[in-house]
């Protein structure tokens, strides 16, 4: 299967993943934010989340911040 085939058969999951602000690059932290819902239901406080998962992943600390706030954004009706 090509490239343009896999587009093409999902372009309206597409449309509405970018509609709701998705990017592909987005996809690359899932992990992070399960594990952040994890030790957060477990009672860990954030700055400790933040970093451990900072060094876990291999990102900045800022990053993690970004990411389990956009991960965290309501999508918007018209978008599901």
């Amino acid at each position: 299967m090509t490239l343009f085939e896999i587009i093409n058969f999902n372009k309206e999951l597409i449309d509405r993943l970018i509609s709701v602000g998705f990017k592909p690059d987005d996809s690359r932290y899932v992990a992070l934010y399960a594990d952040y819902m994890k030790m957060q239901r477990q009672g860990e406080k954030m700055t400790y989340i933040v970093a451990l998962l900072s060094d876990r992943y291999k990102v900045s600390e800022r990053k993690v911040y970004n990411i389990i706030k956009k991960f965290k954004t309501d999508c918007t009706a018209g978008a599901v």
